[in-house]
């Protein structure tokens, strides 16, 4: 392929060096050769190995420590955005161990935002189920669930369960048999408050991406709206664009 389509010299160092980290040669927490040893190992301009580097900074595979060098943080976990799952079936399948814990789970008087969203009044009761999420054992985000209690009843023994260990995907649809269909989302660019920023074991400032989520059952309703900050070094956001028909042979 490389013979067909030249590739640019900094590619080949990052590639390699990005399935080094996959493949397990390289692990969480090692420290990578400094720069003149990659300069040596490929051959290349100081220049090339640090744009090859940065590559790799910014998808989040390594972090550099001022005075100490340059470490391995480990794969940058990446979500398709085409399929309905929450944060533990998507996590499961991609082979990691999930953990949360729950910050609340309780009632609380529905924000004035939501009153229209889910045709409610105002002052009604619903659920916020507030949870740091875990991916082997590293907090990658913080997610605000509100949940549109007067669409099903059932929904309040939420109250009573132990959301650190349960998929509230799960909840909904294996225990309740409420079918979703869809949802839409938001995604903003924003910085970790200070609060945030210790539950995520990140400096405040930090860039970050504030997800919200309208969730949809069958019949139209929004049961569940989330708001998600998560950690920028940690996850990333991958969708799919198609052509309409009229471009399509």
């Amino acid at each position: 392929m490389d013979k067909d389509y030249p590739v640019p010299l900094y590619y080949k160092v990052y590639r390699d060096l990005k399935q080094k980290i996959l493949d397990g040669i390289y692990k969480p927490g090692d420290k990578i050769p400094p720069e003149s040893e990659l300069v040596a190992i490929y051959n290349v301009s100081r220049l090339t190995i640090r744009r090859a580097l940065e590559e790799l900074r910014s998808e989040g595979f390594i972090t550099r420590a001022k005075g100490r060098g340059t470490f391995i943080t480990g794969r940058k976990e990446e979500e398709q955005m085409n399929v309905l799952k929450g944060f533990t079936d998507k996590a499961k399948e991609e082979g990691f161990s999930v953990r949360s814990l729950v910050l609340e789970n309780k009632l609380v008087e529905i924000p004035s935002e939501l009153v229209e969203v889910f045709g409610l009044e105002p002052g009604t009761m619903i659920i916020l189920l507030k949870r740091v999420r875990y991916m082997n054992d590293e907090p990658v985000a913080i997610e605000s669930a509100y949940l549109n209690t007067s669409v099903d009843v059932r929904i309040l023994n939420i109250l009573k369960k132990d959301m650190s260990k349960e998929s509230l995907y799960e909840f909904l649809r294996n225990e309740l048999k409420i079918p979703l269909l869809r949802a839409l989302e938001e995604f903003e660019v924003t910085q970790i408050s200070p609060s945030d920023a210790k539950l995520l074991s990140v400096n405040p400032g930090a860039c970050a991406l504030l997800r919200k989520r309208y969730t949809y059952t069958t019949n139209n309703r929004c049961i569940e709206y989330v708001r998600s900050i998560y950690r920028g070094d940690k996850y990333r956001f991958k969708i799919e664009l198609r052509t309409s028909g009229a471009f399509e042979k």
